[in-house]
Parts: C-alpha cells; sequence; structure tokens
C-alpha cells in the first residue's frame, strides 16, 4: 500500500531582490509521506528556511508549486485559515504571548474551528496532558522552564490536528538534556498520534534522530537519505564533531589521519 503524500514539492525556485538577485532555492523536488519525521539540514544560506516557509505558505515561490494533502497552496484563498487548519508551527524561540498561560497559548489557533470555549480548553488541557505539563495550565511563559515552554509550543502546533507539523529549530535554544527530551517527545508523537514532522537543524544528533535526512546545499538538495542507513547515520553524525567540520573546510586530509608508516619513525636516541 503507498503512503498518502502529505507535501509535495514541484520544481520551487525562490529569488529574492532584484538588483542583487540571491536565489535562495533552485528547482527542489521533495515529497513527504504521512508518518515521516525528516530533517532538513545544511549550511547558513542553504535554503532551508525558505524551503519550510514554503512548505508552510508563510511565503510564496518564484517558481514551482507546493501542495499540501494535495491541494496546491497557490489555488488557496485564505492562507491563514489554511495554515490554521492544516499545519502546525514550532518555532525555535516558541513565540508563546506572554500574558496567556500555557493553555490559552494552546487554544489561541482553536478560535477560528468554531469550537466552544469549553471545547477549547478541554482540548488545550488534553494536549498539556500529552505533553507532560497538566500541572503547568495555569502559568504564564516567564515561569515555565525553555524546555517546558517548548513542550506549550509542541502542544499548540497539535491543537488542530494538523496535516504536518513544521519545526524551525526546535531545540536551538536549549541545552542537550532538553534537546534530548524535546526530541523524544516528538518521535513518541510521530509513534503515538502518527504526526507527520519536518524540521529544520543544525544539530547533527538531532537530525539522526529522524527518519530520513535532506541535506540541501546552495538552494539544491544534495543528499536525501534514510536514517534506517547505518552508515548514513554514522556519517552523519560525524560530520558534526569538530574532527567532521576541520575534514569538510579541507583544514585537514584523511592522508593526515593514516598512521605513518614503520619506515617513516625514527628509532628512539
Amino acid at each position: 500500500m503507498t503512503a498518502t503524500t502529505v507535501v509535495e514539492a514541484r520544481n520551487l525556485t525562490r529569488v529574492f531582490g532584484e538588483k542583487i538577485v540571491v536565489q535562495a532555492l533552485s528547482g527542489v523536488d521533495l515529497q513527504i509521506s504521512a508518518g515521516e519525521v525528516v530533517a532538513i539540514v545544511g549550511p547558513s544560506g542553504s535554503g532551508k528556511s525558505t524551503l519550510l516557509n514554503l512548505i508552510g505558505a508563510l511565503d510564496r515561490p518564484s517558481t514551482g508549486e507546493v501542495l499540501v494533502n494535495g491541494t496546491p497552496i497557490s489555488d488557496v484563498r485564505d492562507l491563514d485559515r489554511f495554515r490554521g487548519q492544516t499545519i502546525g508551527f514550532i518555532f525555535q524561540s516558541h513565540n508563546l504571548l506572554p500574558t496567556l498561560t500555557a493553555r490559552e497559548n494552546i487554544e489561541i489557533p482553536m478560535y477560528e474551528t468554531g469550537r466552544s470555549p469549553a471545547q477549547r480548553r478541554e482540548r488545550a488541557l488534553e494536549l498539556l496532558e500529552l505533553v507532560g505539563l497538566a500541572a503547568r495550565a495555569d502559568h504564564l511563559p516567564n515561569q515555565l522552564s525553555g524546555g517546558e515552554r517548548q513542550r506549550v509550543a509542541i502542544a499548540r502546533a497539535l491543537a488542530n490536528q494538523p496535516a504536518i507539523i513544521l519545526a524551525d529549530e526546535p531545540t536551538g535554544n536549549l541545552d542537550s538534556v532538553n534537546t534530548a527530551d524535546i526530541m523524544r517527545l516528538l518521535i513518541d508523537l510521530n509513534q503515538s498520534q502518527g504526526v507527520t514532522l519536518v524540521l529544520v537543524t543544525h544539530n547533527p544528533e538531532v537530525a539522526a534522530a529522524t527518519q530520513r535526512v535532506v541535506s540541501l546545499r546552495d538552494g539544491k538538495i544534495e543528499r536525501d537519505v534514510p536514517m534506517s542507513d547505518e552508515l548514513e547515520r554514522e556519517l552523519l553524525l560525524f560530520r558534526g564533531t569538530l574532527l567532521g567540520q576541520a575534514l569538510l573546510r579541507g583544514d585537514l586530509s584523511f592522508e593526515a589521519l593514516l598512521p605513518l608508516p614503520a619506515d617513516t619513525i625514527a628509532p628512539p636516541a
């Protein structure tokens, strides 16, 4: 049985500027199936966030097309309503409203859905339970830790049961312990709720925890590999080490890492 395609990008190009033209994306084709967890990686300026913004209907391509659940975004008249009902967003800085409680922040996306106040409250409390924050429902963002604020942001992204959740550096402001906790939560939600997740990350360990890694360079897809391939996973993690980064920059050569032949080693005096 063929998996349902949730997102399809067809020959996407995005150009910024007029006098000084910057081509952020060039001819990108991408398909994401229901239930996948996909990481988008690449150096700064490679087009990662641009691609995420086009998928999320936060921007429009210069040429090409994005379809979400089979609907071309270019055909959608009310983009705000479409985004609210179809796409969930998680941002690096969580973007919670500081004067609203955790529960009230989660209710925000539901105001355009026709749910009653009681239904919004019930759904928000249900989601807080799901992300392990039932006891924090009435806390303001400044009363929560960074990891807890990101959990509230994840719950808010799930509010309207979107077809896909897009996360832009969801662990970028977190320490290693909270990063691991948030990734475990996202993977658990994928497995238990069938959440389809696409995330942009600079962290190789975060990317390696996903099912598939799409690498961008100069606005084009350079690699698209499954993390079920153990060699690909180990290579991804190695690229994130200081040694791997030095090799990629050309500061070291592989030859420099090889042991010296026995006849080149001087005997001890």
